[in-house]
């Protein structure tokens, strides 16, 4: 059965489709810049590269010009024979805790959690009203990024705030990434041949987070009621006082627009040295550059305190997993969140650290009380698999 996974943006569409007998990506591709003049699509497979720049107006013609490019790849005929579609989609609230099969009755419930998701949640609903127009006979799933994180105890995720800030307004931690960790999560159970595995996930990418999992399930995360809170990401600051906001509004005569485009778009890595991309950083610390090395030197103090609050939290410890764009490819990032974690029984081996990821790698010292992992994330695999696993239920 051929499973397709999509992921709509705002302005974007990337789509991956599988073979569900051995697991197998057979193509991936994303159509760009939906709504511009540059608009482009692209597709990959087999080796060979499709690539079509035209005028894309909106997510319906988006879907049809991927829908092209699959067939011109010779992956499908045409949508109609995929087994499913699954669709990411970034918040779940405390509706959705499991992937759930899309009808009208879910379509309304994701629709309510736009205030939660501003930028994602519509985005992902056009991918699914467009799709289940284009195609009304595939079965689509969604499958929830706050999923994973629906474990977290009620003292983990509460905020001291009154209390109706919870119950009119559902303030609370919700997390993000969670198809990410739980999938390396199952990697890390199968390579160390442990069933429930007490583990500490780094997810480190331009957006970064972190899961405590406790017999394999999470029991706290990095992000909460947004994916602001938590570590330091790219272009978001993570965790600050909130008064900050408070004086800087009051000083600088700045309003909530301007105070929400600081924290997410102009601070982090970028606020501090100017860049968000991790490769040019490292290369700007290693000419001498001091806000570039002030910038990685916070990036991986803040990882080693929430390692150090979450091995607390875990108690014995299997495993910590690196993975994401940063956390599979920076060697000197791995390395500066590990230093001086003996106490704890982490222990790096750097011969092996700088070896090439091409699977699951050990990079942790053989008398290493704690293994240390590299695993690969495959988000799009993990929501095919999700799809198929619900399905195959529903039938049976």
């Amino acid at each position: 059965m051929k499973i397709l996974v999509l992921n709509a943006g705002s302005s974007s569409i990337k789509f991956q489709l599988f073979e569900m007998n051995e697991n197998r990506s057979l193509a991936t591709g994303i159509i760009e810049q939906i709504g511009e003049h540059d608009s482009s699509g692209k597709i990959e497979y087999d080796g060979n590269i499709i690539e079509k720049k035209e005028q894309i107006k909106n997510h319906n013609s988006g879907l049809m010009l991927m829908n092209m490019l699959l067939i011109e790849s010779f992956t499908i005929k045409s949508l109609d024979e995929l087994g499913a579609i699954g669709h990411r989609v970034v918040h779940g609230g405390e509706k959705f805790t499991k992937p759930a099969k899309i009808d009208e009755e879910v379509i309304k419930e994701i629709e309510q959690l736009i205030p939660l998701a501003p930028l994602h949640n519509p985005a992902h609903l056009d991918g699914i009203k467009v799709t289940m127009e284009q195609s009304p006979q595939v079965p689509q799933v969604a499958v929830f990024d706050t999923a994973f994180h629906a474990t977290i105890p009620s003292y983990a995720y509460m905020y001291a705030l009154p209390y109706e800030a919870y119950e009119k307004d559902r303030v609370r931690k919700y997390g993000f990434h969670g198809t990410s960790h739980f999938y390396v999560k199952k990697e890390a159970e199968k390579y160390l041949k442990v069933e429930n595995i007490n583990a500490i996930t780094l997810h480190l990418g331009n957006g970064a987070s972190m899961a405590a999992i406790k017999n394999g399930k999470c029991v706290d995360t990095t992000m909460g009621l947004t994916p602001l809170e938590g570590l330091i990401m790219g272009t978001r600051s993570g965790d600050i006082d909130p008064a900050i906001l408070f004086y800087l509004a009051r000083k600088n005569g700045l309003d909530i627009d301007n105070l929400d485009n600081m924290l997410n778009k102009q601070s982090g890595l970028k606020g501090i040295c100017g860049s968000n991309d991790m490769r040019e950083i490292e290369k700007m610390a290693k000419k001498g550059d001091k806000k570039a090395q002030l910038s990685l030197e916070m990036f991986a103090y803040r990882i080693k305190k929430y390692i150090g609050s979450y091995s607390a939290i875990v108690g014995k410890l299997d495993c910590i997993i690196f993975t994401g764009g940063i956390g599979e490819n920076s060697i000197d990032t791995r390395v500066r969140c590990c230093a001086d974690l003996e106490n704890l029984g982490i222990e790096l081996d750097l011969v092996k650290n700088n070896q090439k990821i091409k699977e699951i790698l050990d990079i942790s010292l053989k008398e290493s009380k704690i293994k240390v992992l590299v695993i690969p994330t495959n988000e799009e695999l993990e929501i095919a698999i999700q799809t198929n696993l619900l399905l195959e239920t529903k039938i049976a």
